[in-house]
């Protein structure tokens, strides 16, 4: 274990010893240990009908999240890593149910052998994808929901009484902005986990495809909208990002079978009259019987597949020059906006996991600590305090969503550069920098030159509130972090020490979370 790993397990471990006769809080803080140990958890959060599971099938490459309305839709369902396929039902009396492991035209059939949503805790499936070895995907039933007990499983499950929520970060699809998606997103924010704010959240506008009546330009008026959104005060302060993707458009391409391509190439090929017939409306698609020779069944098919959209889309791109099955799929999931919603999960929870663990973590010990005191629990405190003030990752976070929440009194332009600095737009030193990949090392250290000059004359001007200092001086923390990541102490570059010397307690100094394993 490196970073701050095992300083976080060695509180957890600390207070195990302190609260040995507390069976309910013996029981969190295993938790906490088996957490500390695993990939990043990801719940995909929405309300009904948003495409949750359809997405969090694109995420893992195959259809083993149902889809259609039932019992197992209505039960939080965890999808991890395993060697072989196993699927348990995890009770609330503590009892693990072993059900079949079944496939039905190449989706995953949950059985859960006649026990009902109310009887299952949530239901843990373990699946052979590469997918999953670096992510915990969490499926939850829909916010909002007609039935009642199905939205109090989610609500429960994101924004728990008593625990911190079990997931390190969410997506939250929404096809619109209404007030129960603000309602939700505020609730975990303010969770313990949430105490991270806008880090842990990505917004993804889904069901991109339908915006535009499914014309083939309706991903470019889902991005406009998108944007939009993003700019919005409100949602900006509840979520990171707001990224629009097509989810079924995203399925079908990751999981795109042989037989789907030839008959989405016969459609590509059809005289063009014919063609745009066959593909005015849905109705049309499946009653049309002189246009195409393909079967009701296999448009039907490719209707519950792809959508419209999507054979119109798959049509175009065949034309284009997608000639083999491979090649469709790529260019479905690139159009579908998959590609973005991974770049940014990768980007930004995977490279914050450990930190994003370890602030959740963290509070949790530490309320604990402070309802219940022992003797002793002074000095778990003192560690607590400690580590948080020596990682600049865990005070980055905060950063991060103080400039979302509380922005400071800077102009629009420097307040992007602030968030670009604190890792907003991803965690790399080029990308902190505002420079490119192949930036060379002089133009590497003028830029760190120029940002450290800038950001410590804000600081420490006389006219700049209080408020605004502290955040401008944990952006120069940010910026002597990017300096270390790309010169370290070696020889050839410029010196942390010395690039840090205006500043006490610098980048050089502070223990690094997000280094660690997640």
């Amino acid at each position: 274990m490196s970073g701050g790993l095992p300083e976080v397990a060695r509180i957890v471990d600390e207070a195990l010893a302190v609260y040995a006769d507390d069976a309910a809080a013996v029981e969190v803080l295993e938790s906490f240990r088996g957490r500390l140990r695993e990939p990043l958890r990801l719940a995909v959060a929405g309300i009904v009908k948003a495409g949750k599971s359809t997405l969090l099938n694109a995420l893992i490459g195959e259809r083993i999240a149902p889809t259609d309305a039932g019992e197992c839709t209505r039960t939080i369902t965890w999808y991890r890593y395993g060697a072989t396929a196993r699927v348990d039902l995890r009770m609330h009396d503590g009892r693990r149910i072993s059900r079949p492991v079944r496939r039905d035209e190449g989706r995953l059939v949950l059985d859960m052998g006649g026990y009902t949503a109310e009887e299952v805790a949530w239901i843990d499936v373990a699946w052979p994808s590469e997918s999953l070895r670096s992510t915990v995907l969490i499926d939850t039933p829909g916010i909002a929901s007609l039935t009642t007990e199905n939205s109090a499983r989610s609500t429960d499950f994101f924004i728990p009484k008593d625990t911190p929520t079990a997931a390190d970060a969410i997506i939250y699809l929404l096809r619109h902005v209404h007030a129960e998606d603000l309602k939700f997103l505020e609730a975990f924010r303010d969770t313990a986990a949430g105490e991270s704010q806008t880090v842990n959240a990505l917004a993804a506008l889904s069901r991109a495809d339908e915006i535009g009546s499914g014309r083939i330009d309706s991903l470019l008026s889902a991005a406009k909208i998108a944007d939009r959104y993003r700019r919005d005060g409100e949602l900006r302060s509840l979520a990171l990002d707001v990224v629009p993707v097509a989810g079924l458009l995203a399925e079908g391409g990751r999981t795109l079978r042989e037989s789907e391509f030839i008959a989405l190439r016969h459609i590509a090929m059809m005289d063009r009259a014919a063609r745009d017939r066959l593909l005015l409306t849905v109705d049309r698609f499946i009653r049309a019987t002189d246009d195409t020779a393909l079967s009701v069944d296999i448009r039907r098919g490719l209707l519950r597949r792809f959508g419209l959209f999507g054979v119109r889309l798959a049509a175009a791109l065949i034309r284009g020059g997608a000639t083999t099955s491979s090649a469709l799929s790529d260019r479905l999931v690139q159009q579908s906006g998959l590609t973005e919603v991974q770049r940014f999960v990768e980007d930004q929870f995977r490279g914050r996991a450990f930190a994003l663990k370890a602030r959740g973590i963290l509070h949790s010990v530490e309320r604990l600590v402070r309802e219940r005191p022992r003797p002793h629990t002074a000095e778990l405190l003192s560690a607590i305090e400690r580590l948080t003030a020596q990682s600049h990752d865990l005070r980055e976070l905060s950063l991060m969503a103080e400039l979302r929440t509380s922005p400071p009194a800077l102009d629009a332009d420097t307040l992007a550069e602030a968030e670009r600095i604190v890792g907003g737009g991803g965690l790399a030193p080029a990308r902190r920098l505002g420079l490119g990949d192949d930036a060379d090392p002089a133009a590497q250290r003028e830029r760190i030159d120029g940002l450290l000059t800038h950001w410590r004359s804000i600081a420490e001007s006389p006219l700049t509130d209080r408020h605004t200092a502290e955040l401008c001086r944990g952006v120069v923390r940010s910026v002597e972090g990017a300096a270390s990541d790309l010169f370290g102490s070696g020889s050839d570059a410029a010196s942390t020490s010395e690039l840090g010397s205006g500043i006490p307690g610098g980048a050089a100094s502070d223990v690094v979370l997000s280094r660690g394993p997640a």
